[in-house]
């Protein structure tokens, strides 16, 4: 170690139990998540491959395999990623290990729970609310339980200077409890009538997916361009800037145009759309700035991760933000194309930058190296080709979607045959990314695995320690 490196050895190890708790579900449920979009997406070519299984059929199918990806992997793996930084951001061991180390497994439970719900036809009915009420407490108590052991770790820091990622995950974890609880309250427990759920369900999957992810995402991927680089964001006052006018504006947008609401909500929508450029200027100038001329030997490791995961985050919001200009939202509103950008959020932002931080955190956590470190890299061009095979035939194929349904004299049958190849690679890119996956899983239960054999060793060790003793002496 170099003399001038601080040793985070017993930082990392207070995390090691939450962490593999929190990133050994979630690894499951991406991998379930993925399979159930391949049977989802297995309909559009294979109509009757499972027409006498109703729970897989598409509409249960696809839904159970949002919630899996986004609940049982993005928000769990997030966390995880989160208690590691604070306590590494702090200086300070982790605070409270075991109530995220129970609460993980409440999280878990809670998700399993949603899920056979959702596939047995017990679904709310909301898109990415589609949890029933009693999954939804197990979430949000869990929740709750981390952000305490995360919030105490904070306030346990010996560095009192706030840094950049502190900004955007502190947000994080306040945002997602108000979100939430008042998403659940409305929709759930006491829904309103007519088309007020409807703007309540944007208003929410709104601020879940684009703006909590990106508050996530973005936290994370400045942590470990900064950490790598070992060169702080430029400027500092520019990230500032960017985070308060992100917060600002962004939750205002996602109501579709030409929904069937009082024109001043879509209106309002373009218009925060519009004013949301401004932190996405301001977050490229940052990047820009922080990671031109910076000397790093990628290789396809975290920082190439979270490299790719900010270009991401602005590509994809850019063709989030365009759904609101009323020409173009108009189109794609209603095609493959949302989907596209949904993915491409999730997978070509999030999930790149949370493996990044997973890769970059388990050597320290564990104690011990990757098992499989070739796997990092290839999972790194497996995901970027995986999202390419996934977003790019969507995109294109639902602007096509969209200006045939303009077009009243084409049928809508023939609109819906022309989609397929465009479905057609779009299935392959997400086999591509299952098996992305399943060389992060390696790494993951490969390294669990080897420390439990360990510490089963340390335990036996011990025991027939005292025993031998007693034997000499006797």
């Amino acid at each position: 170690m170099n003399p001038n490196e601080k040793d985070y050895s017993a930082i990392d190890a207070s995390c090691r139990l939450p962490l593999l708790a929190l990133f050994g579900g979630a690894v499951l449920w991406l991998i379930v998540g993925l399979v159930l979009a391949l049977i989802a997406s297995l309909s559009f070519h294979m109509p009757g491959m499972f027409a006498d299984c109703p729970c897989l059929t598409y509409g249960h199918a696809q839904a159970a395999a949002n919630d899996a990806i986004l609940y049982g992997f993005a928000i769990p793996a997030a966390l995880g990623v989160i208690l590691w930084i604070f306590a590494r951001l702090s200086e300070s061991e982790l605070l409270l290990p075991l109530v995220p180390l129970a609460a993980a497994n409440i999280w878990h439970l809670g998700v399993f729970i949603g899920l056979v719900a959702i596939l047995i036809g017990d679904s709310t009915g909301h898109a990415w609310l589609e949890f029933p009420r009693g999954s939804s407490v197990l979430l949000f108590a869990a929740f709750l339980l981390i952000a305490i052991s995360a919030f105490a770790t904070f306030g346990a820091r010996r560095e009192r200077m706030l840094q950049p990622s502190h900004w955007f995950l502190l947000a994080a974890l306040f945002w997602f409890p108000w979100i939430y609880s008042t998403a659940n309250l409305f929709l759930v427990a006491w829904p309103p009538r007519g088309v007020a759920q409807a703007v309540i369900d944007w208003w929410f999957s709104n601020n879940l997916l684009f703006v909590w992810l990106g508050l996530v995402g973005l936290g994370v991927a400045f942590y470990l361009i900064t950490k790598i680089s070992g060169r702080p964001l430029q400027n500092r006052y520019y990230a500032l800037f960017a985070f308060w006018t992100f917060i600002l504006f962004a939750p205002w947008c996602g109501i579709p145009q030409g929904a069937p609401v009082p024109a001043w909500l879509p209106a309002t929508s373009t218009i925060a759309s519009v004013l949301t450029l401004v932190p996405l200027i301001a977050l490229a100038i940052v990047f820009a700035k922080t990671v031109c001329g910076v000397k790093v030997e990628c290789k396809g490791g975290p920082y190439c991760y979270a490299k790719f995961a900010t270009v991401a985050f602005l590509l994809s919001s850019l063709m989030y933000l365009a759904l609101s200009c009323p020409g173009f939202g108009g189109i794609a509103g209603m095609t493959w194309y949302v989907p596209a950008q949904v993915m491409f959020q999730i997978f070509g932002f999030f999930a790149i930058a949370i493996c990044g931080a997973a890769y970059e955190s388990l050597a320290g956590v564990m104690g011990f190296e990757l098992p499989f470190p070739k796997f990092v890299r290839v999972q790194h061009w497996l995901f970027m080709l995986g999202i390419a095979l996934l977003v790019i035939p969507l995109a294109i194929g639902g602007v096509a979607q969209g200006l045939k349904l303009q077009n009243s004299a084409i049928p809508f049958a023939d609109i819906t045959q022309g989609t397929l190849p465009y479905l057609r690679i779009s299935t392959t890119g997400l086999l591509v990314l299952l098996l992305g996956s399943l060389l992060f899983a390696a790494n993951l239960f490969v390294m669990t695995l080897k420390w439990k054999l360990a510490l089963i060793k340390c335990i036996l060790t011990a025991v027939k320690s005292p025993l031998e003793t007693g034997e000499v002496k006797s």
